[in-house]
């Protein structure tokens, strides 16, 4: 029996995580946390799974792996230089996976990016969610934004046309600049998340849309990393619900 504890049991995506690690007949929800609880509860726990503040996760993971716990990171907002900061702290045989997003759907939509961003590489990307989530650009957007980034690798264009538009780094409202890619962050009543990543060649474009319809969408997706991250052939940091899917492009 695989023991589990929940950091940020009682936010929205808390909540489901323990609802499917009870549903799992092989684990145990060891620990429900929440932010008035400390800490050292994760003592005994195998598998620790954080879905906090970006402000308060850094300290969990921290904390999970001193109790010698494997890590499962839900939580937005973990850039490219905080992961690289994580990755350089591991000692080996320590786990931490990373998901910024566990929706199937979502996670493929993310690889089909990056995938069309080696032939049509002008693009930027419009990622909608609810009025409460508290950052921007979404974690789904930063890393569809890096995976398009590696994918197109050293362009200047298609045709004429620039990969990254003129002003987009000197020009707020051109969105936020990640990796190259501009980002818009929309924050809408009656929305629960969309993502559309809009891709512009000579004479046409490509729009890559993702929404999300329901929470129940991501029980699957976390499913599948709870058993992968506590088996022990996954070790370091993995980041991204493709690479446990094993559907990197």
């Amino acid at each position: 029996m695989i023991r589990v504890a929940v950091v940020g049991a009682g936010g929205r995506l808390g909540s489901q995580v323990c609802r499917v690690v009870e549903a799992e007949d092989d684990f145990e929800l060891f620990a429900r946390l929440g932010s008035k609880d400390s800490l050292e509860a994760l003592a005994g726990a195998d598998l620790v799974v954080d879905v906090t503040r970006h402000d308060v996760s850094p300290a969990v993971v921290a904390s999970a792996l001193a109790h010698g716990a494997r890590v499962v990171v839900g939580t937005s907002g973990w850039s490219a230089e905080r992961l690289a900061e994580l990755q350089d702290s591991l000692d080996e045989g320590q786990t931490v996976v990373v998901i910024p997003n566990f929706s199937l759907g979502s996670t493929i939509s993310t690889v089909v990016a990056g995938l069309i961003a080696r032939h049509i590489p002008a693009v930027e990307i419009v990622e909608t969610h609810h009025i409460n989530k508290v950052d921007s650009p979404s974690g789904t957007a930063i890393r569809t934004a890096e995976i398009v980034s590696e994918a197109r690798g050293d362009v200047s264009g298609l045709d004429g046309i620039p990969a990254v538009p003129q002003g987009a780094e000197s020009q707020p409202a051109r969105g936020h600049n990640v990796a190259g890619v501009p980002v818009h962050s929309l924050r809408l009543p009656g929305v629960l998340a969309q993502q559309d990543v809009v891709f512009a060649g000579a004479g046409e474009t490509v729009t890559l849309s993702h929404v999300t319809l329901s929470r129940d969408s991501y029980d699957a997706g976390i499913s599948a990393t709870l058993r992968f991250a506590a088996s022990p052939a996954h070790t370091g940091l993995i980041v991204g619900l493709d690479r446990v899917l094993g559907i990197s492009a």
